[in-house]
């Protein structure tokens, strides 16, 4: 049996003898991960004899885990490769060379130039005919004639350039990206015990073999099978497509798979299978090798092999981003749904690309319509004067001359087009937006979404969290409830009882993960520092405060021997560990909220240990001279409770049952300070125009102190603090839906929610996109670190994940990853976006100008002197100065604090104010003056011969020469003036700061007196004097004085100036989405994650399309009865598109609902081996195998070998 992936494993004889060191081969291992649940326990148990004889046979031990010998490490690299994929080939640069030559405007140049070049090199014998309408060439002008091909030459080598340019720029982003792509990788790690020490390990360096710790959040990076396990439940849906929790035990399910989210619980596991033998890694190669018989299947043009659909990943910087089915032979049913599929709308651009696009075709629109009108007029011009004035008769051999003027004159026409059509506008976004992430790495915002950035500008609320982003993370037990008492200062284990000493140091030390622990600090006299999860970091400082040492009672309690544990989430707000006490019976030690908790107790220890009843007014009086006094100092309580269970084992699966009757032992207060630049950061948000929320899992007054001290909440203000519960009350209606109404009275004025669910979160976070109260859409930010933080990080504008306390699942759902955990962080963020908006705008002022003077010179001069005044080769200079030199300069300014003292622009606000529409037309106004003046008039001005209706193969003259100068040097100057787009004066301010744009100013400088002084027939230019240079150069800096009048002249006084790049107005955006069931702004708006630079994102995205379209395949393996219909293909119908939203549990369509009243329908899945495994009945997956027909699989089939994982 042949399998896709078989090359990639080494096959030689070293290997194979070192295959036989460990009991087991890779491809067996491979065969065990396919399997699932009780097919998996029965392998395990029957081939290897349990998983303590499989961690023998790989010659690992379950508690101490690998030696870490270097030696041993590389063999079982060599034998069951590495925990790497290798990723998709980038673009050459050749490749990137050929895209840069696509662009419509360069070939019409290529076209012109090499046509132009043809016809210089033809020498009719009619050229020295005076009756074609020329003058007699003298004999100097032979040689000028003889020079008649430069033009063209030097209009492909402008072109080159361009396309070189254009080139480079794709290919450092690509290469930017996939830097950023390996860092991200390196810093993924994950919990691993070599030698019987918990390590962090990069993802790439786990191999077969390592005992692998996981917990809530994780990411799983390999194939595993499960030694120990604590109420696991698990995400399987990137490879399943159920969007149910699994849950894993050794009894009913050890199989944990590549690429799944652990979603509650903790646990061990031993790795099996890592990188492209893992399950992920299986659907990878299988894509690629699909990819690539594609491509030889269309060089042959032959169809070969079985007919399946393949799918073919198109790629954007090197990572896949969409599947779409290519034609296949599996009948009409499939070509319709493929032309379902493409139906699909496209997601709307980000607000700046959707306003950019709009004004570029706007602007090219003009730029086509102006270019067709002179091409139009120089030949009506030409063809009136030859033939209807002079009555010239059209002579057969004066046909190349007139064809040699026309090219001219259409050359002239694209020149004008060429300069029109802004395409610096893609290379301005893009230069500033790399620009800015590269900037935004150093202040610490680690930008997953190149449009988040922008995004991040516009943004009008921010809600965030408290602890870690608003706080420190660093938290302490700082007061104490004990036996009736309440300690300010933690107490000394002497004024405690033995027994109740005893209680809070195994309560704390057993119910607690055991990642969480305290090590020395780094440096001496530091802090001791926290691993894990903070909380219980705390709680654990605590017991090592009261002179105890936790570690020995784990010690003496090792994570084996726990009997059952509760892992914390966000619906329980507490944690349960149950051990079974050396007399018999059992004892559970529980914490949590104290409010939670202590409604749950109803005894409590005294002064002296004994136990005593605690009825609910002992709760309310507690509850208001304890809790509520350390909440309003900002602590978080904590209650740490126990409950025995003598009378014989109870039902464990019944929580409620469990989780009552505790005994209280006591409550402590935890204090995570202010970060100390917080509240300045926040009072800057409020200067800018932002609202910032706080939404907390926190009580409500711990979540008013923290409030008030950061400063989203002050003294007198008229706003709202509101639990969860009171929220929804006030949101929902009898039958408990959000009311959109209802959520616009309370969000304007929240400002603090407290014991909030994710839920909540995200109903807030999605109540404040959709409202319609204001005049403008809200942009939200949303800052998140838990697993079940992700719906409200994916449906807000920008999502912030934590780099450092966020889990592996947040970081996927967001935008930015702050590296810090920073609320300042976010601030910079915004500062960014901000400054990306503006750098655009300064562009786009500074390329209008030249623009619309170009243009309308190009125009007029061609009009009324029937040629341009600004040869071909010279536009394309300008070009190039406007286009990639101004981008650099322009779109490299750094941010400044001012940025922050002005409101959010909006989404519907123009691209171009007023303001900048009155620079624009002013300065336009000044060049357009200064221009027509020196072709009319220069020639007397300056004393020289008038350049003006030269004839074709002319020298060039110093009149058109002085022209170009002084037009190039208006430019320059006006670049300078771009620098402020709102009005200021000091166009200087900062200039120094930044060396891009002094040294591009510079740079263009010198290249203009080497092109003026050297450049001659290429570039028609002709020396000039001293004092011509010098009456250029005053001309130029005349930009900058001009530039102070028009700033004088106040904009509300132009009434008549219209704003321009507006955004898309909500009805644009419903014609638009007609056809879709639900319209969502937020989505049509934002492009999400068109570059997806975390791999594991993009794997998965990969996965769940991959795996359905393998799914469709197996049809064509297995003779299925009529009535039959499988979910693989139920999976693959168009309407189960996976949008980048949280996987969907696709509906029943009406086959399958027929089939629901038929027992003996059900569901397949092809294994490698070919039989057909039954599943346990879940999830859907009922089998009967008697109904099942296995046709013999063709061993050339490449879906032969097809891994299912339904």
């Amino acid at each position: 049996m042949t399998n896709p992936t078989e090359h990639a494993l080494p096959a030689n004889s070293m290997v194979e003898s070192h295959e036989v060191d460990f009991g087991c081969t890779v491809m067996e291992l491979r065969k065990l991960m396919e399997l699932r649940s009780s097919d998996g326990i029965d392998q395990i148990n029957v081939h290897y004899g349990g998983v303590t004889n499989l961690c023998s046979r790989l010659k690992t031990n379950p508690v101490e885990g690998l030696s870490g010998n270097p030696t041993d490490l590389e063999k079982r690299k060599q034998v069951f490769g590495q925990n790497f994929i290798p990723p998709k080939k980038a673009k050459t640069f050749l490749e990137l060379v050929w895209e840069a030559l696509q662009d419509v405007t360069l070939i019409i140049l290529e076209i012109a130039a090499i046509i132009s070049l043809v016809l210089s090199f033809y020498r009719p014998p009619g050229e020295e005919n005076e009756q074609c309408g020329l003058p007699v060439s003298s004999p100097e002008d032979e040689g000028e004639a003889e020079a008649g091909w430069i033009e063209g030459a030097a209009i492909l080598f402008s072109v080159i350039i361009v396309v070189l340019v254009t080139a480079f720029n794709d290919w450092s982003k690509e290469k930017q990206f996939r830097g950023l792509q390996n860092r991200i990788e390196k810093e993924q790690k994950f919990s691993v015990i070599r030698n019987g020490h918990i390590i962090q390990l990069p993802v790439a360096e786990i191999v077969v073999g390592d005992i692998a710790q996981i917990k809530y959040g994780d990411l799983l990076p390999a194939d595993g099978i499960l030694i120990q396990g604590n109420d696991l439940k698990i995400d399987e849906s990137s490879l399943t497509g159920e969007s149910d929790h699994v849950k894993k035990s050794l009894e009913r399910d050890p199989m944990l798979l590549s690429g799944t989210h652990v979603m509650e619980g903790s646990g061990r596991m031993v790795v099996t299978a890592v990188g492209i033998n893992s399950q992920t890694g299986i659907i990878f190669t299988l894509l690629g090798a699909s990819e690539g018989e594609e491509e030889e299947k269309k060089k042959k043009g032959k169809k070969q092999g079985v007919p399946e659909n393949r799918n073919k990943a198109k790629t954007q910087d090197g990572v896949a981003l969409e599947i779409q089915p290519l034609n296949s032979q599996e009948g009409i049913d499939n070509e319709e749904k493929e032309k379902k599929v493409t139906k699909l709308p496209k997601k709307e651009k980000s607000v700046l690309q959707g306003k950019l696009t709009r004004l570029a075709v706007q602007i090219g629109k003009a730029g086509l319509i102006m270019s067709a009108i002179t091409v139009l007029i120089l030949i009506l011009y030409f063809v009136i004067e030859n033939f209807v004035i002079h009555r010239r008769p059209w002579l057969a051999e004066c046909t190349p001359i007139y064809i040699q003027y026309f090219v001219k004159f259409f050359i002239i026409g694209i020149t004008v087009l060429v300069v029109a059509v802004p395409e610096g506008l893609p290379l301005a976004v893009t230069i500033s937006l790399a620009y800015s992430v590269k900037k935004m790495m150093k202040d610490n915002n680690l930008v997953r979404h190149l449009d988040a950035c922008e995004t991040m500008g516009n943004a009008t609320a921010i809600c965030s969290d408290k602890t870690g982003t608003l706080t420190m993370n660093r938290m302490t037990v700082v007061q104490a409830y004990i036996g009736d008492t309440h300690y300010h200062q933690i107490p000394s284990p002497d004024a405690l009882v033995p027994k109740v000493l005893d209680l809070i140091v195994n309560g704390i030390s057993i119910n607690s993960a055991y990642t969480s622990k305290i090590l020395p600090p780094e440096k001496e006299g530091g802090l001791p520092r926290q691993v894990g999860n903070k909380t219980e970091c705390a709680l654990l400082g605590f017991v090592t405060d009261l002179k105890q040492d936790y570690h020995a009672v784990r010690n003496e309690v090792p994570e084996e021997k726990l009997y059952k544990v509760y892992t914390f989430n966000s619906v329980r707000k507490s944690m349960s560990t149950v051990i079974e006490k050396p007399s018999g019976g059992y004892r559970m030690y529980s914490k949590g909220a104290s409010e939670i908790i202590l409604r749950k107790c109803n005894r409590i220890l005294d002064k002296k240990g004994e136990v005593m009843p605690f009825k609910n007014k002992d709760r309310d009086e507690m509850v208001r001279t304890v809790i509520e006094p350390m909440a309003s100092q900002g602590l978080r309580t904590i209650c740490i409770a126990y409950r025995d269970f003598n009378d014989g084992e109870p039902t464990w699966d019944n929580e409620s049952e469990i989780l009552t009757e505790l005994t209280c032992i006591a409550v402590v207060g935890i204090e995570d300070p202010v970060r100390p630049e917080v509240p300045e950061a926040i009072a800057k948000c409020k200067r800018a125009g932002i609202t910032v929320r706080m939404v907390t899992g926190d009580n409500i007054n711990t979540a008013r102190a923290i409030a008030t001290k950061c400063g989203i909440v002050t003294p007198g203000d008229d706003f709202l603090c509101l639990e969860g519960k009171e929220f929804n009350r006030l949101i929902r209606n009898e039958k408990g839906e959000v009311e959109q109404e209802k959520l616009d009275k309370i969000w304007p004025k929240l400002r603090v929610l407290a014991r909030s669910s994710p839920t909540d979160k995200h109903t807030l976070v999605k109540g404040i996109i959709d409202s319609t109260v204001g005049e403008q859409r809200q942009v939200v930010a949303v800052t998140g670190d838990g697993t079940n933080d992700g719906p409200a990080l994916k449906k807000a504008d920008v999502g912030f994940a934590m780099g450092i306390a966020g889990t592996d699942v947040a970081k996927e759902a967001s935008d930015i990853i702050l590296t810090d955990d920073n609320f300042t962080s976010i601030v910079k963020a915004v500062m960014w976006g901000r400054n990306v908006y503006d750098s655009i705008s300064k562009f786009l002022q500074f390329q209008l100008t030249v623009n619309v003077v170009a243009v309308i010179v190009a125009f007029t001069g061609a009009c009324i002197t029937q040629d341009s005044p600004l040869k071909a080769v010279q536009m394309l200079w300008v070009n190039l100065i406007m286009d990639t030199f101004a981008s650099l300069a322009l779109a490299t300014e750094p941010p400044t604090e001012s940025l922050l003292k002005r409101r959010p622009y909006g989404r519907n606000k123009p691209l171009i104010s007023r303001t900048m529409m009155k620079n624009i037309l002013g300065h336009a106004v000044y060049q357009l003056t200064v221009i027509f003046f020196l072709v009319f008039a220069g020639e007397r001005f300056f004393d020289i011969d008038s350049g003006r209706k030269a004839p074709l193969h002319s020298p060039p003259s110093q009149h058109y020469t002085i022209i170009f100068n002084t037009f190039v040097l208006m430019q320059l100057f006006n670049e300078i003036n771009s620098r402020k787009i709102h009005g200021e004066r000091n166009v200087f301010a900062g200039i120094f700061r930044n060396l891009i744009f002094c040294s591009v100013v510079l740079g263009t400088f010198i290249s203009q007196i080497l092109i003026v002084e050297f450049g001659g027939k290429p570039f028609s230019c002709t020396k000039l004097t001293l004092s011509q240079w010098f009456w250029c150069l005053f001309i130029g800096i005349g930009e900058l004085l001009w530039g102070q009048i028009i700033s004088t002249i106040p904009t509300q006084s132009l009434k008549f100036l219209k704003e321009a790049g507006h955004g898309t107005t909500k009805e644009e955006i419903t014609k638009d989405a007609e056809g879709l069931d639900e319209i969502d702004h937020a989505e049509m708006e934002l492009r999400r994650g068109q570059i997806l630079w975390f791999r594991g994102l993009n794997r998965i995205q990969t996965q769940i399309k991959v795996v359905k379209a393998f799914h469709s395949s197996l049809h064509e393996s297995i003779q299925k009865p009529k009535n039959q219909n499988s979910i693989h293909n139920f999976m693959t119908h168009p309407e189960f598109a996976i949008d980048e939203e949280v996987p969907r549990t696709p509906l029943l369509d009406e086959h399958e609902e027929e089939n629901l009243d038929n027992p003996t329908s059900g569901t397949r899945a092809l294994l490698l081996d070919g039989e057909v495994t039954p599943y346990a009945n879940k999830n859907n997956n009922a089998v009967d195998c008697s109904q099942v027909q296995i046709v013999a699989s063709h061993s050339d089939s490449p879906l032969h070998s097809l891994e299912t994982s339904v």
